[in-house]
C-alpha cells in the first residue's frame, strides 16, 4: 500500500468515525432529554466530545501532510500531533467533566423525569452503529500491523498515526460507554434509585479521561520528538553496518517527524582506506536502502566519524 493510499485509509477511518458519532449524539441527547437519564445525556456529551475529536483529527491529517517549505524543511508533520493533543483537551475537559459532574448531580438528587424505553431503543441502535466505526478502525489497525510486522496491540502502542490510535481508542470507550449505560438505567428501573443512572455516567466520565489521557501522553511524545521503536532502530542499523565500507555504526539517532515520516541520522566509521568517493557512495547507498524497505524513512544524513585509539573505539550512543 503507497503512502497516498495509507493516508486516504486514515482521512476515511477519520470521516466514518466522525459521521456516526454526529448521528449517535443526536440520537442520544433527544433520548436523553425524553427519558431524563443521567447516563444518556453523559452519553450525548461522550458523542458531542468524539465528534468534535474527529473534526480535529480531520484537521491534524490534512494540516500534517503539507509539503515542507524553506521555513519547515522537514515538513508540517508534527502539527498533525497539536491538532491531535488539542483533540484529546477537548474530550478530557468536556466529555468527561460534563459525565462525572452530571452523575454528581443525579446522585445527589435523584429524579427521574421520563420513560426508560427510547433510551434502551437508542442504545441498541448506537451500539450498532458503533461496532461498524471499531470494525473500520480494527481493520486499518491490522493491515498496519502486518505492514510493520508486528502485533496489533504493539503498533498501537508505537504507531506515530495517532488518528487511528485516537479513533480505535474513542470507538472502544463508546461500547463500553454505552454498556456502562445500559446497565445503570436498568438498575435505577429495577430497584427506583437513580444512583446506579448517576454512578453509570460517573464511570463514563471516568473512562473519557482514562482515554484521553493515554492520547495527550502520546501526542505529547511525538510532540517532543520520539524515536522509532527499538526493532525498527536494530533493523536501521543492521542495513547501515551492512554496507562494504562500514566499519560500525558510533551513533544511530532517529526522530518521528510525522505520522509517516522519519529522520536517521548517523555517526559513522568507515574503513580507514575508503575514499570520499567511497564515502558518498555509501551514504546513497544507504538512503536506498533505507527508503526501500521503508518507505516513511524521509531522511537519512550520515556523518564520517574518525575511530579513536583502543581496541573498542569510541562509547557508542543511542
Amino acid at each position: 500500500m503507497s503512502e497516498a493510499e495509507i493516508k486516504a485509509e486514515s482521512v476515511r477511518t477519520v470521516v466514518i468515525a466522525g459521521s456516526a458519532n454526529l448521528a449517535i449524539g443526536v440520537a442520544k441527547l433527544v433520548a436523553g432529554l425524553i427519558s431524563g437519564s443521567a447516563a444518556m445525556l453523559s452519553e450525548a456529551a461522550h458523542s458531542v466530545a468524539d465528534t468534535t475529536t474527529e473534526v480535529l483529527l480531520y484537521l491534524a491529517l490534512r494540516r500534517g501532510a503539507r509539503p515542507a517549505d524553506p521555513r519547515h524543511p522537514f515538513g508540517y508533520g508534527k502539527e498533525s500531533y497539536v491538532w491531535a493533543f488539542l483533540a484529546a483537551l477537548f474530550t478530557f475537559v468536556v466529555g468527561a467533566g460534563f459525565a462525572i459532574t452530571h452523575g454528581v448531580t443525579t446522585i445527589l438528587v435523584h429524579e427521574h423525569t421520563g420513560d426508560y424505553l427510547v433510551s434502551y431503543i437508542v442504545l441498541v441502535i448506537s451500539f450498532a452503529i458503533e461496532s461498524v466505526s471499531l470494525a473500520r478502525a480494527v481493520q486499518q489497525v491490522r493491515r498496519e500491523s502486518r505492514r510493520w510486522r508486528t502485533a496489533p496491540h504493539t503498533f498501537l502502542r508505537l504507531t506515530a498515526d495517532t488518528t487511528v490510535k485516537a479513533v480505535f481508542l474513542e470507538d472502544t470507550a463508546a461500547l463500553i460507554g454505552l454498556l456502562l449505560a445500559g446497565v445503570g438505567l436498568g438498575l435505577s428501573q429495577l430497584t427506583g434509585d437513580e444512583l446506579y443512572d448517576g454512578l453509570a455516567s460517573i464511570l463514563i466520565g471516568v473512562l473519557l479521561l482514562v482515554v484521553a489521557t493515554i492520547l495527550a501522553k502520546s501526542n505529547v511524545s511525538l510532540l517532543v520528538g520520539r524515536a522509532v521503536s527499538e526493532r525498527l532502530h536494530r533493523e536501521i542499523e543492521s542495513e547501515l553496518a551492512a554496507l562494504p565500507t562500514v566499519d560500525r555504526i558510533d551513533t544511530l539517532m532517529t526522530m518521528l517527524l510525522g505520522p509517516d515520516e522519519i529522520l536517521v541520522a548517523a555517526k559513522v566509521d568507515f574503513h580507514n582506506d575508503a575514499t570520499g568517493a567511497d564515502i558518498e557512495a555509501a551514504a546513497e547507498e544507504a538512503e536506498r536502502r533505507l527508503t526501500e524497505r521503508y518507505p516513511e524513512i524521509g531522511y537519512v544524513f550520515l556523518d564520517p566519524t574518525r575511530s579513536l585509539p583502543g581496541a573498542g573505539g569510541r562509547a557508542r550512543r543511542h
